[in-house]
């Protein structure tokens, strides 16, 4: 097995955003009306559907990804799927963290910024 620390913190970003993305679809409309007000005083406050289908798009790829890396370094080592899971991760927590900027939530943004080192690590131990 290569590197397990990165195939725990791939099978966390696995968790983390299949998960949010599973809630996403199946609460869908609940998620959107929280969300709109949320973003009521921001400029997202008439595209929250759309973002928050940007967002169900990249925790997805983020999530399948990450998985998809976790069997391909367990298999045979490889660090393709894995590297690219990690890289979306992150930009999916970027995209997040600056929804939670615009809406002033410093809570929710300090929550973001933590799922971020273990992403942003794995990005490094997979380049």
């Amino acid at each position: 097995m290569n590197n397990p620390a990165s195939i725990l913190v791939l099978v966390f970003l696995a968790v983390t955003f299949i998960q949010s993305a599973y809630d996403k679809v199946f609460e869908w409309k609940g998620n959107v009306e929280w969300l709109k007000g949320h973003f009521a005083n921001t400029i997202l406050k008439n595209n929250v559907p759309l973002a928050l289908g940007i967002i169900l798009i990249l925790e997805l790829a983020a999530g399948i990804l990450s998985l998809s890396g976790c069997a391909e370094l367990f298999i045979n080592g490889g660090k393709t799927f894995g590297f690219y899971g990690a890289v979306i991760s992150c930009i999916t927590l970027i995209f997040l963290l600056l929804g939670q900027r615009l809406a002033k939530d410093y809570d929710g943004a300090r929550t973001i910024a933590i799922y971020f080192v273990p992403a942003v690590l794995a990005v490094y131990w997979l380049s």
